[in-house]
């Protein structure tokens, strides 16, 4: 692991302790903040009990250290380029403008050295100013729990204006792009971020008389036969939907997948991509719509 945000946090309450240690002999009490501020509650019997025991040799009896510096937690090479590799991510510009930019350091790969082949080419435009500005407002509502004027055309090329409450921000790697989940408006509950025109923190408070449910609403399920690896291959392409998984018989399995009514017409798409190895089970109205599109390739076959 290049980072470990459980470890790393020994080495930084360490870090804190040895930086008041250097000025002045720390005391009990103040140790002890120090970790419940930096580390886990149970770190106090592992860091105070070693460092008063002179286990690591870092800190003396009466609470000095022969250390001479405030010490410092440089990265490693690795971890450099791996950040470097981040740093050319072009939905990083989304989250900060001062990512650290190591032009003396090589990444660990670049952007054009691999192609998602499943992926939409229609994705958001990340490098869009307006989107940054959007996405970032978004990301300071749902942190600091405020309602949003949300401005964007409809479908029908018709203008929305509302205010709603942010719940979360979702990502699709099959679509390359975030959707917004909000509450309190009956115009929107679900919708691209890229759709929308302009958002702004709304500071007068809103009344949730309407709440859309986000949760997870449609189910389908479907029976799966595991050669060629497709079982392994078909939770990839579902990775990022709600399902349940179980084993019918040797090789063979039901699956639940609940999804978004928004998502129906991709999950069908990409069932179909399996072929003979999957199979839908119900509900009715999803099986329909299976046999549609089947239907209308084989027209379209014998037409060519």
């Amino acid at each position: 692991m290049i980072f470990n945000e459980i470890y790393g946090c020994y080495y930084d309450a360490i870090a804190k302790i040895l930086s008041v240690a250097v000025t002045k002999n720390i005391s009990k009490n103040e140790m002890r903040e120090i970790i419940e501020n930096n580390a886990f509650t149970e770190s106090f019997f592992e860091i105070e009990d070693k460092l008063r025991a002179q286990e690591y040799q870092l800190l003396n009896k009466d609470g000095s250290t022969p250390i001479k510096n405030k010490p410092t937690l440089p990265l490693t090479e690795l971890q450099k380029r791996w950040l470097k590799t981040i740093s050319l991510d072009k939905r990083i510009k989304l989250f900060c403008d001062d990512f650290p930019d190591f032009s003396d350091t090589s990444p660990i790969y670049l952007p054009e050295d691999y192609h998602i082949y499943d992926m939409y080419s229609d994705g958001d435009d990340y490098e869009s100013e307006q989107y940054i500005k959007n996405f970032r407002t978004i990301l300071l509502a749902i942190k600091e729990k405020k309602p949003l004027k949300i401005a964007m055309m409809s479908r029908n090329n018709r203008c929305i204006n509302t205010v709603a409450m942010p719940k979360r921000i979702e990502y699709s790697p099959k679509d390359d792009k975030f959707r917004l989940y909000t509450k309190g408006s009956r115009q929107l509950s679900l919708v691209n971020v890229g759709k929308i025109g302009s958002c702004e923190i709304y500071d007068k408070e809103i009344t949730l008389n309407y709440e859309q449910p986000i949760e997870l609403t449609k189910t389908v399920t479907i029976e799966l036969y595991d050669s060629r690896n497709t079982l392994e291959r078909f939770m990839y392409h579902f990775a990022h939907f709600k399902k349940v998984a179980t084993k019918i018989e040797n090789k063979k399995y039901k699956i639940d997948i609940y999804y978004e009514a928004i998502d129906e017409t991709e999950l069908i798409i990409r069932i179909l991509s399996f072929g003979q190895f999957v199979k839908v089970i119900s509900p009715d109205s999803f099986m329909r719509q299976i046999r549609y599109r089947i239907n209308k390739q084989k027209l379209l076959f014998k037409q060519n």
